[in-house]
């Protein structure tokens, strides 16, 4: 049987003995003995009823399990299904009612809260953590599992993504996209069983879970796996380590400790950044600190990574560098999809094998955003130079990005606007050296006194996870619009502190 993904990153470490997994407190699992605990996980899902195509909901701490239940549904022929642990109880009900899952796994501590939409969609619940139910299912089962057939072009993972207009969309990715990708940026960034890999990032976003886990499964590289970032323990690793992955916030947090010198890193190989834009006096201390000239890399939810910075060469602060090889960008007019000379911004469309093959359920998205000839629309903003050479200028939607994770105005204005005493807001993002961007609403109230700033921010704390929180609440007399009646959001974005 040929399982695509699983056979590249997975099966041939069947006998690797060196260390892959260096977790928190103090364990270590080798390749091998995490291939041996993915079978364990793929016979409680299959004793569960997982069957080709199926998907496996995963809202669970990171930990070696978790890695070992992703490869566990993947060798099961599973559709894995990794959500951000910080979704509110109201924002889980729509992911399980949509994607409709066979398994649920979740943090102990959410079970209860759980267990009644597990039910209500007839999945089966498990735990996953300290005692978890998983775990120890897993604990009784055989070490090896007969992997499920599953092709290049058959689902592999269901990310869900921020839209511009209503609910998240689930970005069906194929075995094809995730091993295409990582056997590029493996190649391009020279990783190698060599390096050893800080991983300080999530594992239920892009970034953390394929970019820096496929590439070092497929590279045989040994990962220090961190349940997240933690400045002293960075600090303690990267004497020893070669390679990081990660957003703005970690190295503008790096930069502001003293520890952080150029010995410290005189063993580190490269630096990588992405999930956010990284401010140009970002680049230039870092350099001026370290000696290293920090990697840039642009990609998305829906395509996996599309350019990069090179490896040798200049890596151009405000740039994300060329397409990556394979993988074809052009900038088109927003209006009529016609490709633009070079320097004229445009919006940037992608084609190539790490291009997802459409939102879940959702075919009139699919085809407004992913055309016949199979360019993806990304909805952002950029130029190319001659060279080919990306610089993002902004985006087309109003999708806030912040810390790496999307954020999508119009759900936080949903909450705002059934404040009693909110007449009406808009949320939006400005520049923030640590988070990309940080977001902001703008409230207009029914009087001086009629709404509170707590107020506002309770309402928010009960619908929605902590990151799509608003930094600043501004309140005005009125929105700003154009001759149209459209509120103006580039006019509030360079109010408090964003360029329009």
């Amino acid at each position: 049987m040929t399982n695509t993904l699983f056979d590249a990153l997975f099966a041939p470490h069947a006998r690797n003995d060196a260390p892959f997994l260096q977790s928190d407190d103090g364990s270590v699992l080798s390749f091998a003995q995490t291939l041996r605990r993915a079978a364990q996980m793929a016979h409680v899902l299959a004793k569960a009823g997982v069957s080709p195509g199926d998907r496996v909901l995963v809202q669970a701490p990171k930990a070696a399990d978790t890695i070992a239940l992703y490869a566990g549904t993947l060798q099961a022929g599973g559709v894995y299904l990794p959500l951000n642990t910080a979704y509110t109880q109201a924002e889980l009900e729509y992911f399980v009612g949509d994607a409709t899952p066979k398994v649920i796994v979740c943090d102990p501590a959410a079970q209860a809260d759980v267990a009644p939409l597990a039910q209500q969609m007839g999945a089966t619940l498990f735990t996953l953590g300290a005692q978890g139910s998983l775990s120890q299912a897993a604990d009784a089962q055989p070490d090896d599992f007969e992997t499920v057939d599953r092709g290049p072009e058959d689902l592999a993972a269901l990310l869900y993504t921020s839209g511009t207009t209503g609910r998240s969309k689930g970005a069906m990715l194929s075995h094809r996209n995730l091993l295409s990708n990582a056997e590029v940026l493996v190649d391009l960034w020279r990783i190698t069983d060599q390096d050893r890999l800080i991983h300080a990032l999530p594992v239920f976003h892009t970034h953390g879970l394929f970019v820096a886990l496929n590439t070092a499964l497929l590279a045989g590289t040994t990962v220090r796996l961190m349940s997240r970032f933690d400045l002293d323990t960075i600090l303690e690793e990267l004497p020893t380590s070669t390679l990081m992955m990660g957003v703005p916030t970690f190295y503008t947090r790096l930069l502001g400790d003293a520890r952080f010198t150029r010995d410290l890193v005189a063993n580190m190989r490269l630096f990588i950044s992405g999930s956010a834009p990284l401010l140009a006096e970002t680049h230039q201390a870092f350099e001026a600190r370290t000696g290293h000239r920090i990697l840039e890399r642009y990609g998305m939810t829906e395509t996996n990574m599309i350019t990069s910075n090179p490896y040798d060469g200049d890596r151009i602060s405000g740039t994300v560098g060329y397409a990556l090889p394979g993988v074809e960008v052009k900038i088109t007019d927003p209006e009529t999809g016609v490709e633009l000379p070079r320097g004229e911004i445009g919006v940037i469309e992608v084609r190539g094998d790490n291009v997802f093959g459409g939102y879940w359920k959702m075919p009139e998205k699919t085809a407004e955003e992913l055309r016949h000839d199979g360019f993806f629309i990304t909805g952002d903003l950029a130029t190319q130079d001659g060279q080919g050479r990306v610089t993002i200028v902004g985006r087309a939607k109003d999708l806030i990005i912040s810390g790496g994770y999307n954020i999508y105005p119009k759900e936080i204005e949903d909450v705002l606007n059934q404040v009693p005493g909110v007449l009406e807001t808009a949320v939006f993002g400005t520049p923030n050296p640590d988070f990309g961007e940080s977001v902001v609403a703008a409230v207009v109230s029914e009087g001086p006194s009629a709404v509170s700033t707590e107020a506002l921010q309770t309402a928010v704390a009960q619908a929605l996870a902590r990151f799509k929180h608003p930094r600043q609440y501004a309140f005005l007399d009125a929105l700003p619009r154009n001759t149209m009646g459209k509120v103006q959001k580039n006019v509030l974005r360079a109010q408090f502190g964003g360029a329009p």
